[in-house]
């Protein structure tokens, strides 16, 4: 499977982390926080080591998005994330060089709402793909889902390798947002972001990039599964995170690293946030994460979109690379791996 165009897009709202700090203050549940809470929020909003400096959201004024209910919140996702995801799909077609119409199929991940028909209906009914375009929505897949997806192409390419692919990842983290004592949810507020990544795949090598994906691996750890996913909280998504993910993925990471068929010039890995970065260095210190920490640095944790973002950069800084070694982990515990390489 090649890879001919890749794109990304965020909202246009960009927030640092002390203007997110000062949004919160003006939400009627802050004071019912504990002092715990509290102090956590300050820390992270306002201390520049969490390696964030700016999240992009959908909505202009933060303030309401921290107040609204389970319904709200679904809304705002039936809203935003087939617009976000076209707004990254155009431009990988227009960067392809091709017209919406000649797609075959488009593959969409997402795990921060839930939409039946999925998001997929409606960016391929507002992008102008053709009424035959083949719609496949994975879902449940969390913050490692661009990785399986891209495998999940791969499979109809092999079936049908004379087609065309669009394959997106769209996330509104934002619509997962509300005000807890858990610090799984507290954390949540100060990491994550809004945005959507979209690659234009093929069965055939007729692009000038050269570039091939490959050797696609995944990593399963259902007794860690509570450690990290999405649980139902009054209708919302809570996201319950647990100290130890940081190494767990790690361990996750270096478990497929040590599988892989190929010596990369770089890993190119999920932002999953600061701490996590640094275990996997810890785990594979032959690299630094330089996109990784960029891409989370500028955006946050935008959850399945990140590994693809991070990709990009390092596609546009360092264009002589051959081999490139991309992972992604989150909800299951699970951990998926693949290369790209000309």
């Amino acid at each position: 499977m090649y890879l001919t165009s890749l794109a990304t897009a965020n909202p246009p709202h960009t927030f640092t982390q002390p203007e997110t700090w000062s949004a919160l203050q003006s939400h009627p549940d802050i004071g019912g926080l504990k002092s715990r809470s509290l102090s956590l929020l300050e820390k992270i909003l306002t201390n520049s080591g969490s390696g964030i400096s700016h999240r992009q959201f959908t909505s202009p004024d933060l303030g309401p998005v921290f107040k609204k209910d389970a319904e709200e919140l679904n809304r705002s996702f039936e809203t935003h994330a087939p617009n976000l995801a076209i707004a990254a799909l155009e431009k990988a077609i227009a960067k392809a060089g091709i017209k919406a119409a000649e797609i075959d199929a488009l593959f969409l991940c997402t795990c921060t709402g839930y939409l039946c028909p999925g998001p997929s209906s409606y960016v391929s009914e507002k992008a102008g793909l053709r009424p035959d375009t083949y719609l496949c929505d994975l879902v449940g897949l969390g913050c490692g889902a661009a990785i399986p997806t891209l495998r999940a192409a791969q499979g109809y390419l092999a079936a049908n390798p004379t087609h065309r692919v669009a394959m997106v990842a769209v996330e509104i983290s934002s619509a997962a947002f509300y005000i807890d004592d858990d610090p799984g949810v507290l954390i949540s507020l100060c990491l994550f972001g809004d945005g959507a990544a979209a690659a234009i795949l093929s069965g055939e090598q007729s692009t000038a990039t050269g570039w091939k994906f490959h050797g696609f691996d995944t990593h399963h750890v259902p007794a860690d599964r509570e450690k990290i996913r999405f649980t139902n909280s009054g209708g919302k998504l809570k996201n319950q995170l647990h100290r130890s993910v940081p190494n767990l993925a790690a361990a996750a990471v270096s478990t497929l690293y040590n599988r892989r068929s190929a010596e990369p010039d770089q890993i190119v890995a999920h932002s999953g946030g600061r701490d996590v970065i640094e275990a996997i260095e810890a785990a594979i210190p032959s690299f630094n994460l330089t996109e990784t920490r960029e891409v989370l640095l500028r955006h946050g944790n935008m959850s399945s979109p990140s590994v693809l973002f991070a990709l990009e950069e390092r596609l546009r800084t360092n264009p002589d690379d051959t081999c490139l070694w991309l992972t992604a982990f989150g909800a299951g515990f699970a951990a998926h791996s693949c290369h790209l390489s000309r």
